[in-house]
């Protein structure tokens, strides 16, 4: 069972502190933190005074308080992550910050961008885009899980040399620390270990990796790395981190959109008295190009040090870590074992070392089949239609909302483990459950052709 961690001022992680800390509405259970995050009350103090500072006196705050701030964040957030300060920015989202990457490299004949079946799917679309409209082509490694760590680390390389053999060379790899869906935690260590062996630049898609993960970039040393600090490490949407090293900041010329920064090819690079958009000294012309990229709200970037420092009070990240990954165990063996199913992991248990967790729910795809049938719906459309009804109506009835999806002839549920949560709200959660699988399973899904919201 998962230990009663306590903040260091006596409050119990789990529903002491959700009531305390955080403000989610009244009876609302937050079983789905993995996909948009959120961030307690002192968070949201230092939030909106820097919304406050910049209303104030806006010309005065965004160009010359802002700067030193951000750097003040980058500071916080190199740190924890042990990366040099020079190579942190900032960026809204680790979408965009992949798009940062991919949309920067120069494409030649030959070069491909290969992925995993799991990529997130805005990531996809990404590289579909890209393969659309440059000389990128991509390859794809092709899995379903459970699979173990070896398996996919040897799958990787095979692909790599499938690639070469075909006269074709792996440009850069990207590929998760942990998979949004299903919910499970990749090998990315020993992955990096490979494209370092195979000579391919490495984009790590840490979504779920700070606060989620120990991120230790001195020792991981991917090629580029991007992790959101919405999600896991408490600060407002939407702030994330984009870790480019040294070695290839050349190659990020321009931010996304293009503006302030960039530079063109006649351009004599600064590298004695480099100067920010607005006239402050830099790090580098490469730290410049991120500081103002265009007029949106940033004071959540402001937030990352007083986050760190509100889960230092917590007892630290190891701790938070330590908690959420055991609750998440927990729960996925308690509701799997409620609903007479099981969780998504392989025998050596790796999939499961994370914050997530996946349970099959007991909806029967056949029963689904024909119900889908009666009202002229494709097999095809079966999988993604149910879980738009399950989503709905776990929002709606139940006062909760769960990441479903349709994966390996079954339907799943992702579950977050996180400090406002314990065990005995997701053993709460499992009568709401059954109930749902029920109506599933006569029927009552195909309703949601008829939804209108």
């Amino acid at each position: 069972m998962t230990l009663p961690t306590r903040q260091k001022d006596g409050v119990k992680f789990g529903k002491e502190l959700r009531e305390k800390e955080f403000m989610f509405e009244k009876g609302y259970l937050n079983l789905n933190h993995g996909s948009f995050g959120t961030y307690p009350r002192p968070i949201q103090t230092v939030l909106r005074s820097f919304q406050d500072a910049t209303e104030a006196r806006p010309d005065h705050f965004i160009r010359y308080k802002y700067p030193a701030y951000l750097n003040a964040s980058r500071a916080a957030v190199a740190e924890l992550i042990k990366a040099p300060l020079n190579t942190v920015t900032f960026v809204p989202n680790a979408t965009l910050g992949v798009n940062t990457v991919l949309r920067n490299f120069q494409y030649e004949e030959g070069d491909h961008i290969l992925y995993f079946a799991t990529i997130y799917k805005g990531c996809h679309s990404t590289v579909e885009y890209i393969s659309e409209t440059t000389l990128a082509q991509t390859a794809r490694v092709e899995y379903t899980y459970p699979v173990e760590d070896e398996w996919l680390v040897d799958a990787f390389k095979k692909k790599v040399e499938e690639v070469k053999s075909a006269g074709g060379r792996v440009k850069v790899a990207i590929f998760d620390t942990v998979v949004s869906m299903p919910g499970v935690r990749m090998p990315f260590e020993r992955l990096l270990e490979a494209c370092k062996e195979l000579g391919v630049m490495s984009l790590l898609d840490a979504a779920h990796g700070i606060g989620h993960l120990d991120l230790d970039v001195s020792q991981l040393d991917p090629d580029f790395m991007t992790t959101n600090c919405h999600k896991w490490l408490h600060v407002p949407r939407g702030c994330a981190v984009l870790y480019v090293p040294l070695r290839n900041q050349h190659l990020i010329r321009s931010t996304l959109p293009t503006s302030w920064g960039f530079k063109n090819l006649s351009s004599v690079p600064n590298t004695v008295n480099p100067k920010g958009a607005f006239g402050g000294a830099i790090d580098s012309e490469y730290i410049g190009n991120f500081e103002f990229v265009g007029t949106i709200d940033s004071a959540p970037y402001l937030c990352v040090p007083s986050a760190i420092e509100w889960r230092k009070a917590l007892g630290g990240e190891k701790v938070i870590t330590e908690y959420c990954t055991k609750l998440a165990q927990d729960a996925g063996q308690l509701i799997a074992k409620a609903l007479g199913t099981e969780v998504l992991d392989n025998e050596t248990k790796t999939m499961s070392q994370c914050c997530m967790t996946m349970v099959r729910l007991p909806i029967e795809f056949e029963t689904a089949r024909k119900a889908g049938e009666k009202v002229e719906l494709g097999e095809a459309k079966v999988g993604p239609t149910m879980n738009i009804w399950l989503q709905k109506v776990m929002v709606d009835k139940y006062n909760t909302f769960l990441q479903t999806m349709f994966y390996g002839g079954a339907w799943w549920a992702r579950f977050s483990g996180q400090v406002y949560l314990e065990l005995e709200d997701f053993e709460s959660a499992v009568p709401a459950l059954k109930d749902l699988c029920e109506k599933a399973n006569k029927g009552e899904w195909t309703e949601v052709l008829e939804m209108k919201w």
